[in-house]
């Protein structure tokens, strides 16, 4: 069996799994927010008025909440509905809610990992597409709808069906001017926005041992473009030890156990290729800064053949590209210089904007003449926060470009890498970073 496979026969009770069929799987993680938190709660209205009991959930000790997609509150109902997720955490006795504006708080997908909320080999399902991210640690990690979410809060299990495994594999280090986001947007430009349709994108290789943690999350964030179930990376020791610095005590020890968790050896080497359904392979050496035109992910081309467009925004936030590694490789092009556009730099938590601050990131960012604002989903799902208006076009380092994602149906939005997000901020068009370090 391939990891995923792995995971899910231990979550399900079974000596083995293979691909298509359906299990019933205990889940470890569950996750909401103030977008799907309040939609379960109206699942839970629903079927209590059945008869159904909905007094209790199955452990309230294994879902956590986060505040982010609106917040802070741009109206009156996103203010409502951020104070019906209290009421909710505080009647079921849920302590692990990440409130705005008490302390550490974030993008759910961020939290995920910088609170160290998901394992490796956890089960882990949130109310979000972008739940994928998490499948980084070595988890298996998905996003549900209302309905399927409320279920799992009230029974810790749902079915799923084994998903067939995709496998890319990265052979080599990336070039200093390439990151994750371009090798995951040249693979959704090979492969399409529904060529890993509910199938498991897993990745590997030299290229990938090699890549830091928050690489690997920006890949995994990604395989929701590429309509995939879930993405995920096999843990190893850096897994272990990015978990590591995040907790403490009888906390670390967990982090290991977990690893072998249910005497699946989660952290063993990759498997053959005739366990995987494809596999793909890329050389490092060959890759470079990519850029997804309007109006989709798989709309992409490397940046040195994009088209000269006059931008009125470079955006660098979101779960995709707002972690600490993501704002230093954007500060290393942006120190020194000045922005010719609107540029708006949000960490994607507090704990992240907390670090750059103490670096010295966050003055780079001001020095450049960008603003730097709070952790939100705000403007990557267009609801406030920095949208964008009528015929506006953004270079952005968020995960989608459909019509209307960031603002007016009849904006633009190129996504591209931090570095790619902070050179074309300099110039005011698309821009290979390699064209600013050399100028220099």
């Amino acid at each position: 069996m391939n990891l995923v496979e792995r995971i899910l026969a231990r979550a399900s009770g079974r000596s083995s799994v293979s691909p298509d069929d359906v299990v019933f799987a205990k889940v470890d993680r569950a996750m909401l927010h103030d977008v799907s938190g309040p939609g379960v709660i109206k699942v839970f209205e629903r079927i209590a008025g059945q008869g159904i009991p909905t007094d209790r959930l199955w452990d309230p000790d294994r879902v956590w909440v986060a505040e982010d997609h609106f917040v802070p509150s741009a109206e009156k109902i996103s203010a409502e509905n951020i104070a019906r997720l209290s009421e909710f955490t505080s009647r079921y006795g849920i302590k692990n809610h990440f409130r705005y504006g008490m302390g550490q708080y974030g993008i759910c997908h961020t939290i995920s990992h910088e609170e160290a909320m998901v394992m490796p080999g956890d089960v882990y399902v949130g109310g979000d597409s972008h739940t994928n991210t998490t499948g980084a640690l070595g988890a298996f990690a998905c996003g549900l709808g209302h309905t399927d979410m409320a279920y799992v809060l009230l029974n810790g299990q749902i079915w799923f069906k084994v998903p067939e495994t995709m496998y890319f594999r990265l052979n080599g280090r990336l070039p200093s001017h390439v990151m994750a986001k371009d090798f995951i947007l040249k693979i959704i430009g090979d492969i399409g926005t529904d060529g890993g349709a509910y199938r498991t994108m897993q990745f590997g290789g030299t290229g990938i041992e090699e890549m830091s943690l928050e690489g690997r999350l920006t890949l995994c964030n990604m395989t929701t473009e590429a309509g995939a179930k879930n993405g995920i990376v096999r843990p190893d020791q850096k897994t272990v030890a990015y978990l590591e610095e995040r907790m403490s005590g009888a906390g670390r020890e967990a982090a290991k156990v977990s690893l072998g968790r249910g005497g699946a050896d989660y952290s063993e080497p990759d498997g053959a290729d005739s366990d995987y359904a494809a596999v793909y392979e890329y050389e490092a050496s060959e890759l470079e800064p990519v850029v997804a035109e309007p109006f989709s992910p798989e709309n992409t081309r490397p940046v040195s053949e994009a088209p000269s467009v006059e931008l009125d925004k470079s955006y660098i936030g979101s779960c995709t590209g707002a972690k600490y590694e993501d704002l230093e490789a954007a500060a290393r092009i942006l120190k020194g210089r000045k922005v010719r556009i609107r540029t708006e730099v949000l960490p994607a938590a507090i704990s992240i904007y907390r670090r750059a601050m103490e670096s010295g990131l966050l003055k780079i960012f001001l020095d450049a003449g960008a603003m730097v604002g709070p952790p939100t989903c705000g403007a990557c799902c267009g609801a406030h926060m920095g949208v964008l208006g009528k015929d506006e076009v953004c270079i952005s380092t968020t995960n989608r470009n459909f019509p209307g994602r960031m603002g007016h149906v009849e904006s633009r939005t190129y996504l591209a890498s931090p570095m790619v997000a902070a050179a074309s901020a300099i110039t005011g068009r698309i821009t290979d970073p390699r064209e600013i370090v050399h100028a220099a």
